[in-house]
């Protein structure tokens, strides 16, 4: 079984669209096991009951943005570990600089291609092939 048949992926984003871009930016990987929550209390929650391998994070978010969330996986035993990438809609210098404080594993300004997000979640969790 190669790692995109068994990888499970979150995607957090407030936006429905956004979560749909990326969710097809996935099936176009190949990558099948794909959960989504509308906010970071959501992602919170369900990652609480069901980890995933990876969290695909938006910045600006109702109930816990971004960085909030971030915030509370690493702090939390079971998800401290769990690659965490993060979405804006802007390159910006602070929001990076904040997230690779918390422990981000890479950063994605929108709109995203697939072989960038290809090679954002190879950078993380290894060849997806």
């Amino acid at each position: 079984m190669s790692m995109k048949q068994h990888l499970k992926v979150m995607i957090v984003d407030d936006q429905r669209t956004s979560r749909m871009l990326i969710r097809d930016a996935l099936d176009q990987l190949g990558i099948q096991n794909i959960v989504t929550a509308e906010d970071g209390e959501q992602a919170l929650k369900a990652m609480m009951a069901s980890p995933c391998h990876i969290i695909i994070s938006d910045f600006n978010m109702p109930k816990l943005d971004g960085l909030q969330l971030l915030q509370a996986i690493r702090s939390y035993g079971p998800t401290k570990k769990t690659p965490f990438i993060i979405l804006s809609g802007r390159g910006n210098k602070e929001l990076v600089q904040k997230a690779a404080a918390l422990g981000v594993n890479n950063f994605l300004v929108k709109p995203i291609s697939v072989p960038v997000l290809q090679k954002t979640i190879e950078a993380v969790v290894g060849r997806l092939q």
